[in-house]
């Protein structure tokens, strides 16, 4: 596991997306706030701040459970060019227009609760 570049971690601090929990919409002076490599690449975890997501400690440590939700929000947060780039084996950009046909685009500027979206039975 890579930690943070001090440049990238310094501006995802300042970036108010890091301040809640990107799934249930938790603000992280309520909860621990955990950030998640979303992507790898080629053995490695993304460094880029679109690939990395802000979840609560309890849904970061299940994970798997929450890779689809993880999946799209982080293909919705990045530009075609930025996917292109890790596009090599899946064609990134789509498999979001998939996502997005079947759950529709997120509003991630409205921190609105994927959780429940997703998951209306939890």
């Amino acid at each position: 596991m890579n930690s943070i570049p001090a440049k990238l971690k310094k501006e995802m601090a300042a970036d108010p997306f890091y301040a809640r929990c990107c799934i249930s919409g938790d603000l992280a002076r309520n909860t621990k706030v955990e950030w998640h490599h979303n992507l790898k690449f080629r053995g490695k975890q993304v460094q880029e701040k679109f690939a990395i997501l802000p979840l609560r400690a309890d849904i970061h440590r299940d994970v798997q459970h929450w890779k689809r939700v993880c999946d799209w929000i982080m293909l919705n947060r990045a530009t075609d060019e930025q996917l292109k780039k890790y596009s090599k084996a899946v064609d990134l950009i789509a498999v979001r227009d998939r996502m997005n046909k079947h759950y529709g685009k997120p509003e991630l500027d409205q921190r609105i609760c994927f959780e429940s979206i997703l998951n209306p039975s939890a």
